[in-house]
């Protein structure tokens, strides 16, 4: 499985890496700029975005990957636990909101995407 960690803190980036499952490959940058080019190069499974970084933010990133690549699974991960955030999230259809307080349910909603995957059609 392969991750796109996308946060303008290398500490942060470093703590979510810690928490993806052993064997997964992780790319990072640090701003949504480049999280577009990355996601061109590597094709990520899942790519964990920050919403509040200085060039690009990660709304108008993700905004701009699920464009071009609308099967693109993104989760943000964000200290902001504000509602035009949340809202913002919703519309984009990404696959999860998480506080960076809560960083645990990033695997949560990985694993509970997998499962949907392969649970076969009732």
């Amino acid at each position: 499985m392969k991750f796109l960690i996308v946060d303008d803190s290398p500490a942060m980036r470093r703590c979510i890496r810690k928490l993806l499952p052993v064997g997964a490959q992780v790319f990072e940058c640090s701003d949504g700029e480049d999280a577009l080019q990355a996601y061109t190069s590597h094709r990520p499974d899942w790519v964990l975005m920050d919403i509040n970084m200085k060039v690009v933010d990660g709304l108008t990133a993700a905004g701009l990957i699920l464009a071009r690549w609308p099967a693109a699974k993104i989760i943000f991960v964000t200290s902001h636990d504000l509602p035009r955030f949340r809202q913002a999230a919703l519309q984009l259809k990404v696959e999860g909101y998480v506080l960076k307080d809560n960083l645990d349910q990033i695997n949560q909603i990985v694993a509970a995407n997998a499962a949907r995957r392969i649970s076969p059609p009732q």
